[in-house]
């Protein structure tokens, strides 16, 4: 008789009884009654010892990557989706998960064979959506299921160059009687998956649910399973959407891919910058440009904060696309170390354009807009900033300021304020003079020390 376990929802922890809250995760109401899979009889006998090569005869060529199609998300996966692989993209619902991946298949099965197995859609649904956004080839292969048994038959059969499961939460297999979406059906599903993947050298891309807080729904240990693990951001009042690498084994983790919904789908974006600093306002106070890094990729956007006299005890903290944490931790810096008067007021910053920032960089440009909202006086408008603030008001570098300087000229930006060891860097890589000589905007770099010093240069 199989022995009944309570499996958490959140993070895979069992337990021998029910109860409210996990102690492991501490997430409430996530425990789940589920009966184990009986071991097959022969189980656990001996095993075929591994055939091991040395590191120095593999060859590391022998399966290139393959382009998607999409120049963006090639970006964000290294340079095109490597065979054998396994990238698990999660998202909010309606944001374009679906979308994104029957354009790359479409565009992908001009190489070879592609499977599509959708597991929350029909056949004919999906057909309608390739009919609107061109997404129509015959070699892509559309089926509508969610046994884990058929769609590995039917990988086996088919041979495909790349498998795409939309969503691994509806994919079951027989061997449990556990409901779809469990802890237990999501990593055997995954797990079975990626297997055949590995040995048959297909490029495997599973779609996963996302929870409340905007993780992807499931054990943790599905995101350690994959190789890559994006994630589709985004605000619906915007047209354009954001797909980060927070994790990649094949290229830099934190790599971002731009693109605009339209009628005709999903549409990479180049020029990325254009579009966070379009509706900016000149010369308006609590406004400063920021030239930050995302992955590999420099981003100009626009930091703005406003200040305004509280009417509680407590004044309040707010940050969108920002850490709110890091920017109360500022606001004490700024009050300590300028010696501005902020215990009475209301702080409110914003990075525009729904963009989320999470490097350092970012201290320098939101302690400016808040002086600079706090004493009604606009910074001017031909100026970027990047830098991070210590407590005691240092101005410390950051990574690759030569990318931020260059991305900052090509949108005629002549001023770039940052600390004085990147100015160095900068200086030392004759960034200057070689902007000089191919007649692009020369931009002059404004060392400072002390966040003192960058009030007296932006905002004197």
């Amino acid at each position: 008789m199989s022995k009944t376990l309570f499996v958490c929802q959140n993070c895979g922890a069992e337990h021998r009884k029910w109860m409210g809250q996990c102690p492991d995760c501490l997430a409430w109401n996530s425990i789940a009654e589920e009966v184990p899979a009986e071991m097959p009889h022969g189980a656990g006998g001996k095993a075929e010892p591994l055939a091991p090569d040395a590191i120095t005869a593999i060859d590391s060529q022998a399966a290139p990557r393959q382009s998607s199609g999409i120049d963006e998300l090639d970006r964000v996966l290294g340079g095109g989706i490597v065979p054998g692989s396994a990238v698990l993209l999660g998202g909010e619902p309606g944001i374009g998960k679906s979308t994104l991946l029957l354009q790359a298949a479409a565009r992908f099965a001009a190489h070879g064979p592609v499977l599509y197995v959708t597991g929350e859609e029909s056949a004919q649904q999906v057909r309608m959506r390739g009919e609107r956004i061109d997404a129509l080839h015959a070699g892509l292969q559309l089926a509508a299921g969610t046994e884990l048994e058929g769609i590995l038959a039917t990988a086996a059969k088919l041979k495909p160059g790349l498998l795409i499961v939309d969503s691994i939460q509806t994919t079951t297999t027989n061997r449990l009687t556990s409901a779809p979406g469990t802890v237990a059906q999501v990593r055997d599903c995954a797990s079975a998956l990626i297997r055949q993947a590995k040995k048959m050298g297909h490029a495997l891309i599973l779609i996963g649910h996302v929870t409340k807080d905007g993780s992807i729904a499931g054990p943790r240990v599905l995101e350690h399973m994959v190789d890559a693990v994006l994630y589709f951001e985004g605000d619906h009042g915007y047209a354009h959407r954001i797909l980060r690498a927070v994790k990649n084994r094949f290229g830099p983790a934190g790599e971002i891919g731009v693109f605009e919904m339209s009628d005709a789908g999903l549409i990479g974006i180049r020029d990325a910058s254009r579009i966070f600093l379009a509706e900016r306002a000149k010369d308006t106070p609590g406004s400063v440009v920021l030239a930050c890094l995302e992955g590999t990729r420099p981003l100009l956007v626009e930091v703005q904060a406003l200040v305004a006299p509280t009417v509680y005890a407590t004044p309040k903290r707010s940050a969108v696309g920002l850490d709110p944490a890091r920017v109360a931790m500022l606001t004490a810096v700024l009050e300590r170390r300028i010696g501005i008067p902020l215990s009475s007021q209301d702080i409110y910053v914003n990075v525009a354009g729904g963009a989320r920032i999470q490097e350092p960089a970012a201290d320098l440009a939101v302690l400016l807009a808040v002086i600079s909202a706090y004493r009604d006086k606009p910074l001017a408008s031909d100026i970027a900033v990047f830098g991070e603030v210590g407590l005691t008001g240092e101005v410390r570098p950051v990574g690759q300021p030569e990318a931020r300087v260059r991305e900052a000229a090509s949108l005629g930006f002549s001023r770039v304020m940052m600390s004085r060891d990147n100015q160095a860097r900068v200086q030392d890589a004759d960034l200057v003079a070689k902007m000089r000589r191919s007649s692009k905007t020369v931009v002059d770099c404004i060392p400072v020390h002390r966040l003192a010093d960058a009030v007296q240069a932006g905002l004197a």
